[in-house]
């Protein structure tokens, strides 16, 4: 028998500031919970991490603790504090995550009955690229894009979360098969094997994002990643010549040239035939096969459909670039383990 809610709310040792409400979430990686910061009056999340036992593990942690340190902006879910609860410094005991407190996400709402205008779908997307802009600023991909990661209040206010998947650009990146971004949501260069990995593998999973939010279905769901890319062609046409040169995977690229030819279906009729023109002049700019044809985040933001909202004086980029030094050496588990209690310790020193 599994742990009843309430055992669940005891077992989170957070008091005598924060009081544990109730059960918001149960993740791979952790229990979140809706709690009450006393200090504060004011209701927060807090994430209770599972267990870390190997090196996978700790660099997810250690990126997202220190990604959502470091960046700082209103369409992103910063760290509030973290709690860390041990017997002995040197190891890692109970980690608690403290972040505001978001009503739901995007992919709760893509599945529920309310509707969504045009308006809605402008805004969402426009601030999406907005907090996406801050974060590419700091050389940072996010890598992990969808729905479900996108948290929304009722405002329609959005906030990018889990940067557990976050990179550095130019770090290495040879490592593509692991589990990188939901099937639905990732660009054809990571399936291909392709090494120019870039900030637009970010743009395409905010295309088929922008898709669901035009649609209220999801835009590509391939069973597998042979499918997904099916699927891909299926509807964007067959690529080119031109459009498979990113590719540097000889059998990645026979594998793409021995499938059915097709021809570009109208995303129009696909998504949504009420969708305006603009909005799908923009989802195909943002859905280019090739990597090296998309828009930038910034020539997204700079998009006639979004020229309502569009200021760039509004849309702060970061002062810093953020470095994620492990990424780039063979550590063992006690190296990423001193590094994310080093870590552990700057952030429960925080008290946003």
């Amino acid at each position: 028998m599994g742990e009843t809610a309430e055992e669940i709310l005891n077992s989170f040792h957070i008091s005598p500031r924060y009081t544990a409400e109730k059960i918001i979430g149960y993740g791979a990686y952790g229990t979140v919970i809706q709690a009450r910061d006393t200090e504060k009056d004011e209701a927060v999340a807090i994430k209770k991490l599972n267990k870390i036992e190997d090196v996978i593990d700790a660099k997810r942690n250690l990126r997202e603790i220190k990604a959502m340190r470091l960046l700082r902006h209103d369409g992103i879910l910063g760290l509030k504090r973290v709690i860390h609860i041990h017997a002995d410094p040197s190891e890692l005991g109970e980690i608690y995550i403290i972040t505001p407190l978001m009503e739901t996400d995007l992919h709760r709402i893509l599945k529920s009955d309310q509707e969504l205008t045009n308006d809605h779908a402008q805004y969402f997307i426009y601030y999406i690229l907005r907090a996406l802009k801050f974060i590419h600023s700091a050389n940072i991909v996010h890598r992990d894009i969808k729905p479900s990661n996108i948290l929304v209040n009722a405002d329609c206010s959005i906030k990018i979360c889990d940067f557990g998947l976050s990179r550095q650009i130019n770090s290495s990146l040879e490592d593509l098969t692991e589990y990188v971004v939901t099937r639905f949501y990732r660009a054809p260069e990571i399936m291909l094997s392709s090494h120019n990995y870039t900030k637009a593998v970010d743009i395409w999973s905010v295309g088929c994002t922008f898709g669901e939010i035009l649609g209220r279905r999801v835009l590509f769901p391939g069973q597998n990643y042979i499918k997904q890319i099916d699927l891909i062609i299926k509807t964007l046409g067959t690529p080119d010549e031109a459009d498979l040169e990113f590719i540097a995977n000889d059998h990645a690229r026979k594998f793409v040239k021995s499938l059915d030819k097709h021809v570009k279906q109208p995303l129009q009729n696909i998504i949504n035939p009420e969708a305006p023109p603009e909005a799908i002049d923009l989802l195909e700019k943002l859905l280019a096969f090739n990597p090296s044809q998309r828009l930038t985040v910034e020539e997204a933001l700079r998009h006639p459909y979004l020229a309502d909202l569009h200021d760039s004086d509004e849309e702060p980029v970061s002062q810093e670039t953020i470095a994620f030094e492990f990424e780039d050496a063979e550590l063992s588990f006690d190296q990423m383990k001193a590094l994310l209690l080093e870590e552990l310790e700057i952030s429960s020193q925080l008290d946003d």
